[in-house]
């Protein structure tokens, strides 16, 4: 099991990413454009640099829904790969099971 706190980080973080995508993207925007001047395209580089850094989607780190563990994580499942097998052995997740050739 995972420190809370670094669970509820992880949540606080999602939590800012999507507060602040629509400005971040309008930024983007207009860094990325080639029509805009310079100094415009200056002035939102410095206006993106200056917002939190916590509302990258970088800065989010996938964990298992269960658990919480950082590693070893399967998107589809959202679980990590220590509760997938787990949950997958005990019949929880429809059609998943087990390889044998």
């Amino acid at each position: 099991m995972a420190k809370l706190s670094a669970v509820e980080n992880n949540r606080r973080k999602l939590r800012m990413i999507k507060s602040k995508a629509v400005a971040r993207a309008a930024l983007k925007d207009i860094i990325r454009k080639e029509g805009i001047s310079f100094t415009d395209r200056l002035a939102a580089v410095h206006k993106l640099a200056e917002m939190p850094r916590n509302s990258s989607r970088v800065r989010y780190r996938n964990r298992c829904e269960i658990t919480g563990r950082p590693r070893g994580f399967y998107r589809y499942f959202k679980m990590s790969r220590i509760s997938l097998r787990d949950y997958a052995s005990s019949g929880l997740l429809p059609g998943v099971t087990k390889a044998s050739w």
